[in-house]
């Protein structure tokens, strides 16, 4: 089984949080922060599952969810959305996308490290 995550992120703080609490439990994180070029992040070296969030410079993250499931090589990617707005409409196109799970922050470590291991097969 993979363990690598791509984190597309845009706030130093998120970035930092995450990629410790992931790194500690043995997964390899790479990060991204700029929306206008994460598909062709995610395609360069396909990750085996993604942190996306929702607010990011050059494409909101619900576009580049979008994408991801419409195209055959991601349409299964296990995605993760984050959000500082936690308004329920949020959530729900979220899971109309296709999102796998909706997080909102702020958020625990061992929330984000509990969610990855769950997604993936190993909570």
């Amino acid at each position: 089984m993979g363990r690598r995550v791509l984190l597309i992120e845009d706030e130093p703080n998120i970035i930092e949080a995450i990629s410790f609490i992931l790194s500690r439990d043995g997964w390899t994180v790479h990060t991204h922060e700029d929306g206008s070029t994460a598909i062709d992040k995610v395609r360069a070296a396909p990750p085996d599952m993604v942190i996306l969030d929702v607010m990011l410079p050059g494409r909101s993250g619900f576009d580049i969810l979008r994408d991801l499931r419409e195209s055959a090589e991601t349409a299964d990617l296990p995605v993760m959305m984050l959000t500082a707005r936690g308004q329920s409409k949020d959530r729900d196109l979220a899971e109309r996308l296709g999102a796998n799970h909706f997080m909102t922050k702020p958020f625990s470590n061992q929330d984000v490290r509990d969610q990855v291991r769950l997604m993936m097969g190993e909570g």
